[in-house]
């Protein structure tokens, strides 16, 4: 077991206590503070989700380290979010960052926005898709190059299509 997965499967527990005893993440139910492209009502997406990606992408929940199947995919292909089918990583930039989720140093062009996260008495750069605001994750400053950035996502939010390719821009 690596240091990094220790630490970030104890993160992980400790967190899961905390929403336990303090909640996370947006109340249910509540107006997301920002307008997407695609906008659903509380209950359109827990038809279109199961309950558990629903915490994930619309509660901004996270899932226990080494959970997702996807943390172990290898193929070439695309990471789509779970909640819109928007492609948003490639298998190109996934690399195996020893935390027990899948990890991406970039994601795919106009894919994901991002927003400060200050829960848990820590600040963070949270990562949602930019078309329908799926939680994803979190970015951090220590992936590999080229960029130094970790793009730390939970699996339940994300889809894969193996063989798939990049959109062309335009």
């Amino acid at each position: 077991m690596t240091k990094r997965l220790f630490l970030g499967g104890s993160l992980a527990a400790l967190g899961a206590g905390a929403f336990a005893v303090f909640g996370r993440g947006r109340e249910a139910g509540a107006a997301p503070a920002e307008r997407f492209e695609l906008m659903r009502s509380e209950a359109e997406w827990r038809q279109i989700l199961t309950p558990a990606q629903y915490r994930v992408l619309r509660e901004e929940g996270t899932e226990p380290a080494g959970s997702s199947p996807l943390n172990a995919e290898k193929r070439a292909g695309l990471f789509h979010c779970a909640g819109c089918d928007l492609p948003v990583y490639s298998s190109a930039t996934k690399y195996e960052s020893g935390t027990g989720w899948p990890s991406f140093w970039e994601s795919l062009p106009d894919a994901v926005r991002t927003k400060e996260d200050r829960s848990f008495f820590m600040r963070r750069t949270e990562v949602h898709c930019r078309r329908c605001g799926g939680h994803f994750g979190h970015i951090f400053d220590d992936g590999p190059p080229p960029t130094g950035k970790r793009h730390c996502l939970n699996g339940l939010a994300l889809t894969f299509v193996p063989g798939a390719t990049e959109p062309a821009a335009g």
